[in-house]
């Protein structure tokens, strides 16, 4: 049964009076007055209401019969109907001859009022469902029996193959991002619809599903860069806020089971790294960043502490910085010791001597595929360490 708000009540009292001059009631269902232009009657029972209610039909009271009531004047009541059920009743107060004609018009007028009220309403509680479901999914809170179930009731093709983004909104100087804001962007994300589904994270923090198979039936990052890079052409056009956008791997759905969550973690990663080697950057793809994305899990780890060792020991008997940037520099030129030379403005003996001096200290050899994977992995967790702990 549809549970009239005094809102509501009010909002259709306000319309109706600026159309015919009148003074309006509109009681709920029990009779009582939720609302009227004389706000002394607010929370009394109209008798005339509930004769209407009683006989489902409209009520015409004259002077003579409103005087034998309690708490009624000369009018009209009518009832308003939703959903094949009476809801409540619109009265117009005033002798009946003299307002008969608008009846049918505040009725209709009432029952609009209550019909959109509705729809908002259900397309408000669907959304928030709809958010509450893209939510758990994400975090792998729904077993996949669930994720059928709820995303069938919602009209979601989870079999839709999809990569998930992360969306992070930062207001100037240090304030919050208002709600207004938000679901102007998650506005700016589903318009025109490309099939996003989009939730609340946090009053900071957005995910997105996009769709993969833009082209092709394959996934393709270019193509996802030049429309993050549009996306965030359109929101600075309009929202004076920052914005930084992870996007996240493609993970293939394996034995019938979306495996969506894998794809959210790598873009909380890929943002977070992102974030720590580029901060000048706004966008960032795990495509651009997979190797310290996937080694930054390693920092915290005793298998990373354990890579890490030979650099560290590096680090510290490297006091001016030299070695390590020697290191740096033959990673980049992939071990071409001209190329390297020349970039450090330093003879190929000199060159020879620090890379000696290197193998010496951390016992891996450069020469080795084993040896200079290891410094160049254990290179990238120590600098997505740096960056955390700035």
């Amino acid at each position: 049964m549809y549970i009239f708000d005094p809102r509501l009540a009010q909002q259709i009292v306000d319309r109706t009076m600026d159309i015919i001059g009148f003074n309006i009631n509109v009681m709920n269902a029990k009779g009582v007055i939720l609302a009227s232009g004389d706000t002394q009657r607010i929370n009394t029972v109209h008798e005339g209401a509930l004769l209407a209610i009683a006989n489902g039909r409209t009520v015409e009271i004259d002077l003579e019969t409103a005087n034998n009531l309690v708490g009624v004047k000369p009018g009209i009541n009518l009832t308003l109907s939703f959903a094949g059920d009476v809801i409540g009743v619109v009265g117009i107060t005033g002798e009946p001859d003299a307002i008969r004609n608008y009846g049918k018009l505040v009725k209709m007028t009432a029952e609009m009022i209550v019909e959109q009220a509705a729809l908002l309403e259900k397309l408000q509680w669907d959304r928030r469902h709809k958010e509450e479901f893209i939510v758990q999914w994400v975090k792998g809170q729904l077993s996949h029996e669930q994720c059928i179930d709820w995303a069938q009731r919602l009209g979601i093709d989870i079999a839709m193959p999809r990569v998930a983004a992360v969306i992070e909104l930062s207001a100037s100087q240090g304030q919050g991002v208002s709600t207004q804001t938000i679901r102007r962007v998650i506005e700016l994300l589903e318009y025109p619809a490309r099939d996003n589904l989009v939730a609340m994270l946090s009053m900071s923090e957005l995910v997105v599903l996009k769709p993969a198979f833009l082209a092709e039936q394959q996934w393709q990052p270019e193509l996802e860069r030049q429309r993050i890079s549009a996306l965030l052409q359109r929101i600075e056009q309009e929202q004076t806020i920052q914005i930084n956008v992870g996007l996240g791997h493609f993970f293939d759905t394996r034995n019938g089971v979306s495996r969506i969550p894998l794809s959210y973690q790598s873009a909380l990663q890929t943002l977070a790294v992102g974030k720590q080697l580029q901060p000048d950057q706004q966008q960032y793809l795990y495509h651009d960043l997979s190797l310290p994305v996937l080694v930054s899990a390693l920092a915290e780890d005793w298998r990373g502490q354990e890579l890490i060792k030979p650099y560290q020991m590096l680090r510290q008997q490297d006091k001016s910085g030299q070695l390590e940037k020697t290191l740096k520099a033959y990673f980049t030129h992939f071990g071409d010791l001209n190329a390297c030379a020349t970039s450090l403005f330093v003879h190929r003996n000199t060159l020879r001597y620090r890379l000696d001096k290197i193998i010496q200290i951390t016992g891996l050899d450069l020469q080795s595929l084993d040896g200079l994977v290891q410094l160049y992995l254990a290179s990238t967790v120590v600098q997505v360490c740096d960056l955390k702990h700035k």
